[in-house]
């Protein structure tokens, strides 16, 4: 492409550039298209780039809030406009398409590993079982954290009701931030009770400096919201839990200072007793740390020793750091870390970001020389580098603590499940705070549900939140969590998520480009209406039927006419023996995946099932059967074409869209020209 010199310009995408909305995707594309809304109308066929995206976005956003987020219905409401623009920016390969038809590149680079079962922990949070994490979760439930909720004592009520330009009073502010604070203290419980510790400690130490505050107040001192929320202390290294701050002010002669003071030494007084508690957790009791030191010596005795221990908190990986070392001597392994800002290892070399992570997989970053160092097995690492890095000289993964978005533990694996791995399998370790996986979903899930509008005003998302999409995405949280216990996670074969390959043909086109490579002379010289015979139960669970390849005739070539296929003026309809839809025009890929099993590397035809085709049409006199058939077809693609113009017509439908030419638009069977088709026959 750019050898050809063409105005282009490349952009490196994401390896997951659609998660939870098309925003990112969007600005890559306005990237390219220096946000011009016309920029594919004559190439692409796609007459408004914004007009495009923005129905695709309603669409997936429905789809997201569904209680069962069934793929292949998204992919049918997108519309054929999104696909054909997402087909034309962008390149897009999955596992499947690299193990498929890059063969000579992996037996170069190397292969991808194999996924070993998961293995699931869950190790006391104190070996001495004075306390428990249900017993302190229950406690971090109870907090009423008075000092975030300073709204509660004005004296003037009504100074709480004004609302803002989200339609949130102060109070709701605080009411949500207490639950994102009693959020983290969970997440930190769960990572480690050092780092509990030192997150109780800080909040103990805010509440003490306002209680001096209050005893030095000469009733002309302010109180900022700023005051009041986290500075970025309680929710350090954890993307989850910012939030936009408001800047309303109190006096404190506007509060109650006896009730408010009062509730802050009550809290005071619970979290010391908490922190008491786990302060009591010293490394020698800690059993998550004993079982670490397990998995480690059990790791170490085998070919590869290297480890990847992930954890969501600075806090933690020191602490791990730390307490791991005489063992990592004892072991003769060389241990590092890695966290936001900084790195440093035990071995000497040079305590640099890239330098530690080079010492830790030398072969998969191309090390140069060996940093001064000797080489990495045990990594400690906070998600810093969960994205964007090659680690795969490591075969094992452990989550010392679970992040609660499942895409980021999918993330955390993905260093080390790469092409190219030095080692046949992969492993993924999960570290649950508790074996009663209902009572922790239920937990989280309650505290989460809590704190969810606070994201609303961070984020000043545009679609309006409500309780039942908060529920919905809960709920598919926990479904993925579920499923971690069972099976390692992969995006892009996951029914319930979404992939950049799942939007275009890519897989399908190389199959055709390689094909049409080696039998380009037969297909040239082979006629219109060709067609082949293939057994049901060949795979795919395809009923029996007939899969039609067809080609408009008088399809209208105007980019602003509506137009239900992605591959206009070409429709693929799969039909039953029953004349009922199996899969329509809409979308190309369940027919592409049914025509793929039932035939790809067949070279011979089934002599038996066109025996039976001859019987049953006379060698090809009596065709009634498959008349019919192909009129249903037909009928479908004239009902789908109307369904794509009405959808335009929609209040967020394009306003550019134009309505065909009656000459253009097709009213039957003669309309359209059979270029294939593929007969799936039953058994007897």
């Amino acid at each position: 492409v750019i050898a050809g010199g063409a105005n282009t310009k490349v952009l490196m995408l994401s390896a997951t550039p659609v998660n939870t909305s098309l925003k990112d995707l969007r600005s890559q594309i306005n990237l390219i298209t220096r946000q011009r809304d016309d920029a594919f109308r004559k190439t692409l066929a796609v007459p408004n780039v914004s007009s495009t995206l923005n129905v695709a976005q309603r669409s997936f956003k429905r789809w997201e809030e569904s209680s069962r987020r069934d793929k292949e219905r998204l992919i049918g409401e997108l519309g054929a406009a999104f696909f054909r623009l997402l087909g034309g920016v962008s390149i897009a390969r999955s596992r499947r398409q690299i193990t498929a038809f890059y063969q000579d590149e992996m037996e170069r680079v190397g292969r991808f590993p194999k996924h070993e079962k998961p293995v699931n922990r869950q190790p006391q949070t104190d070996l001495e079982s004075n306390l428990s994490y249900e017993e302190l979760s229950d406690s971090i439930d109870a907090f009423s954290l008075a000092i975030y909720n300073p709204t509660k004592y004005l004296l003037d009520e009504s100074q709480a009701t004004a609302r803002d330009e989200f339609n949130f009073t102060q109070a709701d502010r605080e009411s949500y931030l207490i639950a994102m604070m009693k959020t983290n203290f969970l997440k930190r419980l769960e990572s480690s009770p050092h780092s509990m510790a030192l997150t109780l400690e800080r909040a103990i130490g805010k509440m003490d400096g306002m209680l001096e505050k209050i005893a030095g107040f000469r009733g002309d001192a302010a109180l900022s919201e700023d005051d009041v929320n986290p500075d970025g202390s309680e929710i350090e290294e954890d993307e989850d839990f910012t939030v936009n701050k408001g800047k309303r002010r109190y006096k404190l002669s506007q509060l109650d200072l006896t009730r408010w003071s009062a509730d802050i030494r009550k809290d005071r007084a619970t979290l010391g007793e908490a922190l008491g508690k786990v302060r009591a957790v010293t490394p020698a009791r800690d059993g998550k740390l004993a079982q670490i030191a397990e998995d480690i010596r059990e790791k170490a005795a085998m070919p590869n020793r290297k480890t990847l221990v992930f954890t969501t908190f600075k806090d933690t990986a020191e602490y791990l750091y730390e307490n791991l070392q005489p063992l990592a001597e004892e072991l003769g392994i060389g241990m590092g870390i890695v966290f936001g800002d900084g790195a440093r290892s035990t071995t000497g070399g040079r305590n640099r970001f890239n330098d530690v992570l080079d010492d830790f997989a030398p072969i998969a970053r191309e090390r140069v020389g060996n940093g001064g160092g000797g080489d990495i097995d045990l990594l400690i690492a906070t998600d810093c580098v969960s994205e964007g890095q090659n680690l795969q000289d490591c075969d094992s993964v452990i989550n010392y603590d679970i992040h609660w978005n499942p895409v980021r533990i999918i993330q955390r694996f993905g260093r080390i499940d790469r092409i190219g791995s030095q080692s046949e399998t992969v492993r993924m370790t999960n570290y649950w705070p508790t074996g009663d996986m209902d009572a922790y979903l239920k937990l989280r899930n309650r505290v989460l549900a809590r704190m969810a509008l606070a994201d609303v005003t961070a984020t000043g998302d545009d679609d309006p939140f409500t309780a039942e999409t908060a529920e919905t995405e809960l709920r598919f949280r926990s479904d993925q969590l579920r499923k971690m216990m069972r099976e390692t996670p992969d995006l892009d074969e996951a029914d319930d998520g979404v992939a950049m390959s799942d939007f275009t043909l890519d897989y399908f086109i190389t199959q055709l480009l390689r094909y049409l490579e080696r039998n380009r002379k037969e297909l040239e010289a082979m006629p219109l209406g060709a067609f082949a015979l293939a057994p049901s139960d060949m795979g795919g669970g395809v009923a029996p039927g007939v899969l039609f390849f067809l080609r408009q005739r008088n399809a209208d070539d105007n980019p602003d006419v509506p137009k239900p296929s992605p591959i206009h003026p070409h429709y693929m309809v799969y039909v039953g023996n029953d004349r009922k839809i199996r899969f329509g025009c809409e979308i190309p890929r369940p027919s592409l995946t049914a025509f793929e099993a039932a035939a790809i590397g067949k070279t011979q035809p089934y002599a038996e099932l066109c025996q039976r085709f001859d019987r049953e049409t006379d060698r090809g006199r009596e065709m009634g059967f498959y008349d019919r058939l192909l009129k249903a077809a037909t009928r479908h693609i004239r009902n789908a074409t109307g369904r794509a113009q009405q959808k335009e017509m929609r209040p967020d439908g394009d306003r550019n869209f134009r309505l065909p030419a009656r000459s253009k638009t097709p009213r039957s069977e003669n309309d359209f020209e059979l270029v294939t088709w593929l007969i799936v026959k039953g058994s007897y």
